[in-house]
């Protein structure tokens, strides 16, 4: 699938959001592909870390709406939820590097990075209160230990758009560096994790996740059940309908 690109570099494994004329909006495709490219690099003894990308001018905009709403996601073994599964519970160190637009789960899915380096041009939303929808991929337990209670409620209630400095200061991203930049300061980063002893690392990523990966996969599951009832209610479906038509016009 040419709508995500695999890349190796030595022991890092790249997987990069490819589809610009939709400004990267993720298909259920897409989510099929990226759960079993993280499966591959999980059983590849080769690959030491994973490394996410988007383009230079958008991470991605979220999910497909028009995909969405013909497939939407509605029991626990579809597309998105087999890759919220592997992306969290993945055991190497995942690096990411965000330029553009990250919207939704262009967002979320950065909570669960060990580091992320974000171009001076990236700018995050999470609307999924505006769409009649709830958080996903755990963002309401793990954002507000990564932000404070308050300024996490800000941005999942709200959804107002971010820019990289305030992810910065709200725990979502780990430094900020020069768009152009961004990528190639995201190779190095993940280049430097592989060079460290291999066991070291992989037990230092357990470690840190051990205290809460039984929350993370009770919030997970708590949210999805929530965010699936809510796509059958009228104001999501309203607010999906009106998404589609804005475009469509």
């Amino acid at each position: 699938m040419t709508d995500i690109l695999a890349t190796r570099r030595g022991a890092v494994q790249a997987l990069g959001f490819n589809r610009p004329a939709k400004r990267n909006a993720i298909t259920a495709a897409m989510y099929a592909a990226l759960a079993g490219h993280i499966a591959q690099a999980e059983a590849d003894g080769g690959v030491r870390v994973l490394l996410f990308h988007g383009l230079p001018e958008v991470f991605t905009s979220g999910n497909d709406i028009e995909d969405f709403a013909e497939r939407p996601p509605l029991g626990e073994d579809t597309p998105v939820f087999r890759f919220l599964r592997a992306m969290s519970g993945a055991k190497k160190p995942i690096v990411a590097s965000v330029t553009g637009n990250a919207v939704g789960i262009g967002t979320t899915m950065l909570l669960h990075c060990e580091l992320v380096i974000a171009g001076d041009n990236a700018r995050f939303a999470l609307p999924f209160a505006q769409l009649g929808l709830v958080p996903e991929f755990a963002s309401s337990y793990l954002l507000p230990r990564a932000a404070g209670y308050q300024r996490a409620a800000e941005l999942l209630m709200l959804g107002e758009p971010f820019d990289a400095q305030r992810a910065l200061e709200a725990g979502v991203v780990t430094r900020v560096v020069a768009a152009e930049r961004a990528l190639e300061e995201a190779w190095s980063v993940a280049e430097r994790l592989a060079s460290l002893p291999e066991r070291s690392v992989l037990l230092t990523k357990a470690l840190l996740k051990a205290p809460h990966a039984e929350a993370v996969a009770r919030q997970m599951s708590l949210e999805g059940g929530h965010f699936r009832t809510l796509l059958t209610e009228p104001a999501a479906r309203a607010a999906l309908a009106a998404f589609l038509a804005k475009r469509r016009a």
